[in-house]
């Protein structure tokens, strides 16, 4: 019944496998005809274990990606952008993707990535998960139940304001970014496994638990992970939790949710365990969402989207205190809300305002004074001219976006913040083959 087109912790894809399983044109499922912000029925597709067809075979459902770009920051950075790079005004090839994304079997989907890092230049085993789902009914009211086994928290998430599947979907890779992030927020992806259920009853209540345990160093070099791969390893157990309550209006042009999220880690920093101690981390969000489609009936309507998200992680440094100095507790709070405005699935404009406040933790942050404070805006403007029904080619999409990002504060500090504002052009394309 519906398509996808989804990827990470940034950058984002957009898959064609799934718009030929279901013989949907991409912007059924997506807001501007490209993933990963999802409309209702991509919801759907994705809840529903990627298992949606149009009752024909498609063979293997395999997809691939390539991602290029050209960054331009307002200050050079001494000693290059990145390894293998000028110190400004680069172009690179970002990424190349291949998928195994859409259907396995009755009730089972899966959405794979194998990447190649064209700024670190490694391939890895990006964004994965295998959901299976099936419908019934509880006290009444129709329930869609199921499990996942994924690599990174937020990622089996349906909606568009947790981290993983956040705007901005794709950032430069060769730009300068803040150093203090949440753990929920991007940091344990790919470098931890786990499996969990989820259901949504109702229409209305969405609920899910996933339990995660960290993967040994050998693991993560073996599956590329990079960089926290070099860096902290995680201890015993990570729960996962998620609940969500989503209402649409009759008519479905108004689309509505109200949600919590929040996981507990403990990590050795720096895969040092010798103090016997770890780092313990809590983290509890809240986010909200909301779509107004102008014509549900069309899937080239106008689509005004909104999505915002805060994180409050409390931390609990008594391994760092003895092996850095750093203070023995702190907290770390991030901010992000955005909004879009589709037109005709071709053109999106996007803006979101940014902002992360935290405790004085000494060299934790590894920065002088331990400040974390950052705070900004980004702008972006997308292309796509397929994945709609008149598209001459439902096997390939393009997507091409202007964005900029505007830093007040960069690391603690106001004073030339702006000198890491950048410019970021991209070029994205996908291929079903």
């Amino acid at each position: 019944m519906l398509t996808g087109l989804l990827w990470c912790a940034r950058p984002a894809w957009a898959v064609p496998s799934f718009a030929e399983q279901t013989g949907q044109p991409c912007a059924a499922c997506h807001v501007g005809a490209f993933g990963p912000q999802l409309k209702p029925f991509g919801r759907d597709f994705k809840l529903y274990g990627y298992t949606a067809s149009d009752g024909k075979p498609h063979g293997l459902p395999i997809a691939a990606a390539t991602q290029m770009s050209f960054t331009h920051t307002n200050a050079d950075q001494p000693g290059g952008a990145a390894r293998w790079f000028a110190a400004n005004d680069n172009v690179a090839l970002d990424q190349v993707s291949v998928y195994v994304a859409g259907r396995l079997a009755p009730r089972i989907g899966a959405f794979i990535e194998l990447n190649y890092d064209g700024i670190a230049r490694v391939v890895n085993l990006n964004n994965a998960e295998i959901r299976y789902a099936r419908d019934g009914s509880l006290w009444g009211s129709d329930l869609v139940w199921g499990l996942t086994v994924n690599n990174a928290p937020t990622v089996q998430d349906l909606w568009n304001s947790t981290p993983i599947w956040g705007f901005p979907y794709n950032m430069s890779g060769l730009a300068p970014t803040p150093v203090a992030t949440a753990m929920i927020d991007g940091r344990l992806a790919q470098n931890v496994a786990g499996g969990g259920l989820h259901f949504l009853w109702n229409d209305l209540l969405y609920a899910e638990f996933t339990m995660y345990g960290g993967l040994s160093r050998d693991t993560r070099n073996a599956l590329g992970a990079v960089p926290i791969a070099d860096t902290d390893t995680v201890v015993g157990p990570v729960p996962y939790w998620r609940f969500a309550l989503q209402r649409s209006s009759a008519d479905e042009r108004h689309n509505v949710q109200f949600g919590t999220y929040g996981l507990h880690a403990n990590l050795y920093p720096g895969d040092d365990g010798s103090t016997s101690r770890t780092d313990s981390f809590t983290d509890i969000a809240f986010d909200t969402n909301y779509q107004w489609i102008a014509d549900p009936k069309s899937v080239v309507s106008t689509v005004i989207s909104a999505h915002a998200t805060w994180i409050h992680e409390e931390m609990r440094l008594s391994a760092s205190n003895i092996l850095t100095g750093a203070r023995r507790s702190g907290s770390l709070d991030t901010v992000r809300a955005d909004v879009s405005y589709s037109i005709a699935a071709t053109w999106t404009p996007s803006i979101q305002y940014f902002q992360t406040n935290g405790s004085t933790n000494g060299p934790y942050f590894g920065l002088p004074a331990g400040v974390p404070n950052s705070a900004g805006f980004i702008g972006e403007i997308a292309y796509v001219p397929w994945g709609k029904p008149d598209s001459p080619w439902p096997w390939i999409n393009l997507r091409l976006a202007t964005q900029y990002v505007a830093y007040t504060q960069f690391n603690g500090s106001s004073n030339r913040a702006s000198d890491n504002n950048a410019l970021f052009l991209s070029i994205w394309t996908a291929v079903h083959f």
